[in-house]
């Protein structure tokens, strides 16, 4: 995967393969996926994970300690036939991962290309 344009998010990808291998793989699989459907998408740190944006904000991934979580900001709307998506906000939704085949297996790619529709 590339190297991230902003430090912040370069240092703590960085820390993370160093210290967790398998999140590791996930943010950079995540990213990848975010990147290969919106070239132009922006990445900062902010709430101690990765947000990505064009116009706006449209998700996140975040490592925590038993998994890595992509939040999608406006999840509510998306398709999810398999009810692959977690949470019961009035807007987010998030996939958990725990192992990088959960990758492929929650369909990330699936709901990533739902993030921004109308901004591809």
């Amino acid at each position: 995967m590339k190297e991230s344009a902003y430090k912040e998010v370069q240092v703590f990808i960085e820390k993370l393969g160093n210290t967790d291998s398998v999140k590791h793989q996930i943010i950079e699989a995540s990213r990848r996926l975010v990147f290969e459907n919106y070239p132009n998408a922006a990445e900062r740190m902010m709430y101690g994970g990765i947000l990505f944006s064009l116009e706006e904000d449209f998700g996140g991934v975040f490592a925590y300690k038993n998994h890595v979580s992509f939040e999608f900001s406006i999840g509510y709307q998306f398709n999810d036939p398999e009810k692959l998506l977690e949470g019961n906000g009035k807007y987010r939704r998030h996939v958990k991962i725990r192992c990088l085949d959960e990758v492929k297996t929650k369909k990330l790619d699936f709901f990533v290309k739902q993030a921004q529709m109308d901004d591809q």
